[in-house]
């Protein structure tokens, strides 16, 4: 890890209730060496979100700005809901134009996913599917594998992954744009220019807190809008929070994810431990993947994405 980062802390959803875990992910980042940038974004409050629908897109826009140092990491604070809001009011342009050559991180999860979405499919612009501060850096515990895999992925040109799949995983080899995040961020970009345009893609899906039959009906709406399809495979990661009440018959998410399964053309793969669980890896959006499944182990290998500290004058003329 270099001895110093220049990390701009962003509040693009819900304001950050538990102020005592945005500081200790604070003091964590800096007791490694890194320099915190806009930790004011922890006091801004507005209804449920950190700020108006003005200022928490103007933060972003800022990163556009030709005269302003990019950082080398961009974190989100929290999910919560509220970045769809944001997205008429972006400027694509400004920051394709910024990022076109830039080593700069945004990292985030959840409803953060939005954002991502937008900026690879009007900018071109990747990012990772990774912790934020609040629940994961400013956790009571700190998750070692969490710390470390982060930091191995958004600082390194290649990320590589291996975990042991249910024992009813078919052997499969898939390859194309790995993207995705939270389902219900997902569907909500059906139907709009936000949602990337995506043939043969490795799509990742992640939810916390719905029940198994909102996670198969949400599903359907990815797949009657012709994503599912067209992906070359599905990675199924942290899905907690559910219950199964007396009417669900003992219908539970293993039956919804075995339902669904059956209709998808792309196959789902599971055990991959990414999304809104305390142990997660990193994942690169919008990175070029390759994904194999034999005798029960699974391999995701992502490249050709830009990551922090990226020497970018590298080759030039």
């Amino acid at each position: 890890m270099p001895k110093r980062l220049d990390i701009r802390l962003i509040a693009p959803s819900g304001y950050a209730e538990d102020r005592a875990a945005g500081q200790r992910g604070i003091e964590r980042l800096q007791a490694a060496g890194h320099t915190i940038l806009g930790t004011d974004v922890l006091d801004r409050v507005c209804l449920r979100f950190a700020g108006s629908d003005t200022a928490r897109a103007d933060e972003i826009n800022r990163l556009a700005e030709p005269g302003r140092p990019l950082p080398d990491i961009v974190m989100a604070t929290c999910g919560g809901y509220g970045a769809i809001a944001l997205l008429d009011r972006l400027d694509y342009a400004g920051l394709a134009a910024r990022f076109a050559d830039a080593s700069c991180a945004l990292v985030g999860h959840g409803d953060f996913t939005v954002v991502q979405c937008a900026l690879l499919a009007r900018s071109g612009i990747g990012s990772f599917h990774g912790p934020m501060l609040l629940h994961d850096f400013g956790a009571p515990y700190l998750r070692e594998s969490t710390w470390r895999e982060f930091w191995q992925t958004v600082l390194a040109p290649r990320a590589d992954f291996t975990w042991s799949c249910p024992d009813s995983q078919t052997d499969l080899r898939a390859s194309g744009v790995l993207w995705g995040g939270n389902l219900s961020s997902l569907c909500s970009l059906t139907g709009t220019g936000y949602l990337p345009d995506i043939d043969g893609g490795i799509l990742y899906i992640e939810e916390s807190g719905e029940q198994a039959y909102r996670i198969e009906r949400m599903l359907y709406e990815l797949k009657l809008a012709g994503v599912i399809d067209r992906q070359s495979a599905i990675l199924i990661g942290s899905l907690g929070g559910h219950r199964v009440s007396e009417y669900d018959n003992g219908y539970d998410m293993e039956h919804a994810l075995d339902r669904f399964a059956a209709v998808s053309e792309a196959p789902l793969v599971r055990g991959l431990r990414f999304g809104h669980g305390p142990d997660k890896v990193t994942l690169p959006f919008g990175a070029s993947a390759e994904l194999r499944v034999v005798d029960g182990e699974a391999t995701l290998s992502a490249r050709d994405y830009r990551y922090a500290g990226e020497d970018t004058r590298e080759g030039e003329a």
